[in-house]
């Protein structure tokens, strides 16, 4: 064993050149910039390239330039940049640009509070562009998880050919921590698939797939457009046209929901409550399910590491048995209604809590313990 130490931005930095990242633009901004740091460090000496943008916009389009020309890209920034980067996340959405956005959330709203740490971003990950096209969100628990789930958020993307979120926060990004970085098993890497034949249709795919890539600048000529277009690339205002591409850009993400579901449980034997969290507040969860234990209550814990799209099938399936449902949010309720929405069925009850401090087991305790 080789335990390694650092935060968790060194370790999504680690884990974003694990899963071939050769491209990262970004720019300045607490408690995201040390990610930024970590790839000036590694990336160039591996061949790849790390810029640094006049501000978000210019950060963003650099990375969506990079992507179309075959790069494996990565832009990392907080809730203000993320604002920034809402129009270009339409595009790389709608012209099917792969690339990864690592959005290390602190206490909002606005300028907020740069040095606290809150999930205050996850519907506007969700919604914050137009259409409503699903996105892929992920979010990591400790710095390990950032390590792992940087892979995964290259691999969905390359796979998906769609923009895939990583929702960490300051009190992961920049706790150390110890973890055996050699002992861990990496999910096999995945690289886009490239088209091989004659007459190149930039966006013909099948009905729930993502169309295979050529690189803008090579041998044959790619067409992009952030306009709605056909599987040709040239702009269309044909209804059906559009109706058919905003169908298969839902369903290359919907029809695979259960496959990009990432999850922990902890279900106990003989408890009748089960809480749900995501992100750092899942480790005071662990702690307190532990601490209730020792005192003959146990609880039953589901922590999510899939948010968009909603795993619908994981919560049926694991809120069944139970006849508490309990969420608990690091914000002031940004994705219990989702939870609610899908278990229909049970009462949900919801503790959020977003002033610039952690959730503690004690409240996470407290909550349980007042039926």
């Amino acid at each position: 064993m080789a335990l390694s130490f650092m935060e968790g931005n060194e370790a999504l930095a680690r884990g974003a050149i694990a899963a071939g990242c050769n491209f990262f633009a970004g720019y300045p901004i607490t408690p995201a910039t040390t990610i930024f740091n970590n790839m000036l460090k590694m990336l160039p000496p591996k061949g790849g390239i790390c810029v640094q943008g006049e501000d978000e916009i210019a950060s963003m389009g650099y990375c969506i330039g990079a992507a179309m020309a075959g790069k494996k890209a990565l832009t990392a920034t907080s809730g203000p940049g993320i604002s920034l980067y809402s129009e270009q996340i339409s595009f790389a959405i709608g012209s099917e640009i792969p690339l990864v956005i690592a959005d290390v959330q602190r206490l909002g709203p606005s300028t907020g509070s740069a040095t606290r740490g809150a999930d205050s971003d996850i519907q506007f990950l969700r919604w914050g562009s137009t259409s409503g096209i699903p996105v892929i969100v992920l979010v990591p628990k400790d710095a390990l998880d950032c390590y792992v789930l940087a892979v995964n958020a290259f691999n969905f993307a390359e796979e998906f050919r769609c923009p895939v979120f990583i929702a960490s926060n300051k009190e992961i990004g920049m706790t150390r921590e110890s973890f055996d970085l050699e002992s861990v098993i990496l999910p096999e890497i995945v690289n886009r698939e490239l088209f091989s034949g004659d007459a190149y249709l930039p966006f013909e795919s099948e009905p729930d797939k993502a169309p295979p890539f050529l690189p803008i600048g090579g041998k044959t000529l790619v067409r992009q457009t952030s306009s709605t277009h056909g599987p040709d690339g040239y702009i269309t205002i044909d209804p059906q046209v559009i109706a058919d591409n905003q169908d298969r850009l839902r369903k290359k993400i919907h029809s695979a929901r259960n496959r990009i579901t990432l999850h922990e449980e902890d279900i106990k034997k003989g408890s009748d409550t089960l809480i749900i969290s995501y992100g750092i507040t899942s480790r005071a969860v662990e702690d307190a399910s532990a601490k209730l234990e020792k005192k003959g209550r146990p609880v039953s814990s589901l922590s999510l590491k899939t948010l968009w799209p909603v795993p619908e099938d994981l919560l049926i399936n694991k809120a069944k048995s139970f006849k508490r449902i309990i969420v608990i949010e690091m914000n002031l309720g940004q994705y219990v209604n989702e939870i609610r929405r899908v278990l229909n069925d049970k009462k949900v009850e919801f503790y959020g809590q977003m002033n610039g401090v952690l959730i503690t087991p004690e409240t996470i305790m407290e909550v349980v313990e007042n039926e």
